[in-house]
């Protein structure tokens, strides 16, 4: 069982873990490591949707209350009701659910308790698990964005999903 809470400041070592992890880099669009200091910095004071566009949720094993990753809220557009979304699971606990049910939560949280009209995400053409994972949801593919990520071996391209609420 999977359960999301909101990302506290003891929070803050295993973030800084998970953002800092070179091989996720690529698909967070991430290049340069953060502190431990900017990341309980935000935990303190940037973590809310309305004032920053933006909401961190921890993922929870409920059973063992163990952490296992991360899911966010981000780009949240008040006026045409809608935001991003973004998940990391730590690599230790992938592959066994954790994900689409963390997903399933934030998509009750964000169309029964934000009322948002629709979420999007954005998924690197090499990232299989993920695009597969999105489209087990119903995320509709919306687009490619072309050569849109440089890498050393070349350029990837990126997709975009929609779910829209049907409500």
């Amino acid at each position: 069982m999977v359960s999301l809470r909101m990302a506290e400041p003891n929070d803050a070592d295993n973030i800084y873990r998970w953002e800092n992890d070179m091989q996720v880099w690529r698909d967070s669009e991430t290049r340069v490591p953060f502190s431990k200091h900017q990341i309980e910095q935000f935990l303190l004071t940037n973590n809310d949707l309305v004032s920053e566009k933006q909401l961190r949720f921890v993922v929870e094993d409920a059973k063992l209350g163990t952490s296992v990753g991360c899911i966010d809220i981000y780009d949240y557009d008040e006026f045409n009701l809608r935001a991003g979304i973004g998940i990391l699971i730590d690599e230790n606990f992938r592959g066994k659910g954790y994900a689409k049910n963390a997903i399933r939560l934030l998509l009750d949280y964000c169309f029964n308790t934000l009322l948002l009209n629709q979420i999007y995400t954005l998924v690197l053409a090499t990232n299989i698990s993920s695009l597969f994972l999105f489209e087990s949801l119903g995320f509709e593919r919306c687009g490619v964005r072309k050569q849109w990520y440089r890498t050393s071996e070349g350029y990837i391209d990126q997709v975009e999903y929609q779910y829209i609420n049907k409500k």
